[in-house]
This record gives structure tokens, sequence and C-alpha cells, in this order.
């Protein structure tokens, strides 16, 4: 924090005031403005989309059951008769 403007915005006049803060918004926008055009110079390369490897629900259970065999067959409904 710079203390050498700790009271820029104390004992100042309506008018004053709006040029601070009109000053501020010309600065915020400019700014935003040279970031846009960077952003639009700089091209990032375009990476090729992979496809999902695509796993089948038989085979996700069969990859659960391998890795946590106390688990195996919980996937089944039990008969509500028993």
């Amino acid at each position: 924090m710079n203390f050498s403007n700790e009271f820029i915005l104390f004992r100042q006049t309506a008018e004053s005031l709006r040029r601070i803060g009109a000053r501020g918004g010309r600065a915020y926008g400019r700014n935003r403005r040279a970031r846009q055009k960077l952003q639009l110079s700089v091209a990032l390369p375009v990476l090729p989309c992979m496809p999902p490897t695509e796993e089948s629900t038989a085979q996700a259970i069969r990859t659960l059951d391998e890795r946590f065999p106390w688990l195996r067959g919980v996937e089944r409904r039990c008969d509500a008769r028993q």
C-alpha cells in the first residue's frame, strides 16, 4: 500500500472525486482493451480433440470386482421375498 496516497479521497470536492473516478474508469477501459488485443494477437495452437475411451458397464463392473473383491456382486439386487 502506498502510504503517500493514504488520504487521497479525503477533503476533495465532488467534482474532483468525479474526475478521479473518471480517470480510473478510462484507465480500466484502456488496460482492458490492451489485454484483449494482446490475447487476440497471441493465439494458442488448437489441439485436436481426443475421443474419450468408452468403457461398457460390464467392463467397469469387472474392473471394480478385480480391484475390490469384497464388493463382488453388489450390483445385483436382492430378492425382496427372501
